[in-house]
């Protein structure tokens, strides 16, 4: 029954056999939400989780409110604004900034993107020790970016947009991880990221922070404010309110 509900609600045939027509599939197992590769050799399924492996070790020893990320969304003394992450992706950022103390609204336009977030996150809701904080401080749409920022209320809008667009191609494919890979399968190479960029300067009451391979250059649009730079990894800053900390 949830397959069956979950193929109605994505478009997506309902495959009760061979998956060998299809390159990719959704395989909804007792315990999550999988996406597989067909082809032979392919890597184990991927899923989405909050409780373990490299992203809670990222909550664990990631640097707290002293890492390039927290510092980029203003997280200052007790600072704890709401962020919309206009490209939610894997959800990864969100998490961390949500562990520290924002409230984030996840925006995803991706529909499977978009379902194996939401069993990720139903499942966190449930651990013990992360439960809560999922629960309270994490929400997730599913919808166009710029259409859901361009709807909101002005006593809507949030303090903070973050924008994580699809990184440019690398030469070096090998470098690339695959996630990221199956990520860019499903999303393409959002080319309208400049557009979203204009909306989201119009909408953020604070600040908008765009994340960045740390050589690439800017998107399209206004310079930055300031940069914040990791070693492979660049968060540019746009200052709306010269009363929000500078970092």
């Amino acid at each position: 029954m949830a397959a069956t509900l979950l193929a109605d609600e994505l478009g997506l045939p309902l495959v009760t056999g061979s998956t060998a027509a299809f390159t990719h599939y959704l395989n909804l197992t007792p315990e999550r939400l999988e996406l597989r590769e067909s082809a032979p050799g392919a890597p184990r399924p991927f899923s989405i989780d909050f409780t373990a492996g490299a992203t809670a070790h990222r909550r664990r020893c990631g640097g707290g409110r002293n890492q390039p990320l927290a510092r980029a969304v203003g997280l200052k003394g007790a600072a704890a604004p709401t962020v919309v992450d206009a490209t939610a992706g894997l959800g990864r950022d969100a998490f961390v900034l949500a562990c520290l103390g924002c409230t984030v609204y996840l925006i995803e336009r991706c529909p499977i993107i978009a379902a194996l977030l939401r069993d990720g996150l139903r499942r966190a809701a449930r651990d013990l020790e992360i439960g809560p904080l999922v629960a309270e401080r994490l929400r997730l749409c599913v919808a166009d970016s710029r259409d859901y920022l361009r709807r909101l209320a002005p006593d809507q809008r949030p303090e903070v947009v973050y924008l994580d667009p699809m990184y440019p191609h690398r030469r070096k494919s090998a470098l690339v991880k695959k996630e990221m890979r199956l990520l860019r399968q499903l999303v393409g190479d959002d080319a309208d990221a400049p557009a979203l960029l204009t909306v989201a300067l119009a909408c953020a009451r604070w600040r908008v922070v765009v994340k960045r391979p740390r050589l690439a250059p800017s998107l399209t649009g206004p310079p930055p404010t300031l940069r914040i730079i990791a070693p492979n990894t660049r968060f540019d800053v746009y200052l709306l309110n010269d009363r929000q900390p500078v970092r």
